[in-house]
């Protein structure tokens, strides 16, 4: 009878030390893991925008009404590619003058204006677009694709690409006038 009891006894300390093993397993896990998005955030939270003077990510972008738009294909055209948000105080800001600003270059037919909706639901940015009757080009960017491909940081954003498919121009923030747009926009045409 001791023998039994020696050997369940045995049995459960087994057990126990299993289990015991486990939980620090998972416990150590937990802390790895934990330090590589800790290590992941921080990383993110350092980088830049793209540059100017460095190459534009390429992108294709759905618009709501079901275009697709591919950076490679505008080549040999200035593209203003705004980052924008239903639920952005700023981006309200400066719609109206982009929305003037594509009026006076839309019959040029060598600058393209190209909105990316950032984080939003549908029914939303179309309200937004169509309170300030906003005609260029807008889609969503699901999965956040291209936000993190030109490692923007918020909304608005709008980066200037020269005919070459460069980085011209980043504006951080909503513009304060029609005229800061369309001097930079001038600025590419003329180089």
């Amino acid at each position: 009878m001791t023998e039994n009891t020696d050997d369940k006894n045995t049995e459960e300390q087994e057990a126990v030390s299993r289990g015991s093993s486990l939980g620090w397993f998972v416990i150590w896990v937990s802390v790895i893991a934990l330090l590589v998005l800790m290590a992941i955030g921080l990383r993110n939270s350092q980088v830049k925008p793209v540059a100017a003077g460095e190459q534009a990510p390429e992108f294709i972008l759905t618009t709501f009404d079901g275009q697709e738009i591919s950076l490679a294909d505008l080549r040999g055209k200035v593209v203003i590619l705004n980052f924008w948000a239903s639920w952005c105080k700023p981006c309200e800001q400066e719609a109206a003058d982009l929305q003037t600003a594509w009026e006076i270059y839309e019959s040029r037919g060598d600058v393209v204006f190209i909105g990316i909706d950032y984080v939003d639901t549908e029914p939303e940015a179309m309200e937004y677009l169509d309170k300030f009757n906003i005609t260029y080009p807008n889609g969503p960017d699901l999965g956040q694709r291209i936000y993190d491909d030109y490692r923007a940081g918020g909304v608005p954003e709008t980066y200037f690409i020269d005919r070459e498919g460069m980085l011209a121009y980043t504006k951080i923030g909503p513009f304060t006038s029609l005229g800061e747009i369309t001097s930079t926009i001038d600025r590419i045409i003329e180089k």
